[in-house]
């Protein structure tokens, strides 16, 4: 039976352990500007999922994820001396691409605002094509008009 609440909580002190260790204790000198921005373990606690961001270009992503890579089992070493149960889960890191997607709605977002503004200044100088009330309506007579 998977307890979630447990798996939380190993995702949460991971999460700190690898952000500390990151930090302070792994001194690869490709390693950029990461911030852990989320931890997922499965179910059964073997395998722990860690997203991260990098700031800066392709180059320092790159770079980043050549000394994730090389620091994977001090960093399992920490966490697993962090822990205390009885597996310490394998680690794997993901470059987290919600930097990119949030840039991506943000364009689309402020395209969309230049649209309605456009729409909004042509609504103003519009007239109608025809008469403003095109439906016919009764005289006083009782004929249409």
């Amino acid at each position: 039976m998977v307890d979630n609440a447990r798996a939380m909580r190993v995702a949460g002190t991971i999460k700190k352990v690898v952000a500390r260790a990151l930090e302070t204790e792994i001194k690869d000198p490709r390693l950029g500007f990461v911030t852990v921005t989320d931890v997922r373990v499965t179910g059964d606690l073997q395998q722990a999922s860690v997203f991260y961001t990098v700031y800066g270009g392709d180059e320092e992503r790159a770079a980043t994820a050549a000394a994730l890579a090389s620091a994977k089992g001090r960093l399992r070493t920490l966490v697993g001396r962090d822990l205390g149960i009885r597996l310490t889960p394998s680690l794997e890191f993901h470059l987290d691409a919600v930097p990119e997607t949030a840039a991506t709605l943000d364009k689309a977002l402020h395209e969309a605002q230049q649209r309605d503004e456009e729409l909004r200044r042509l609504r103003e100088n519009a007239s109608y094509a025809g008469d403003e009330d095109p439906y016919r309506r009764k005289d006083e007579d009782g004929d249409d008009a």
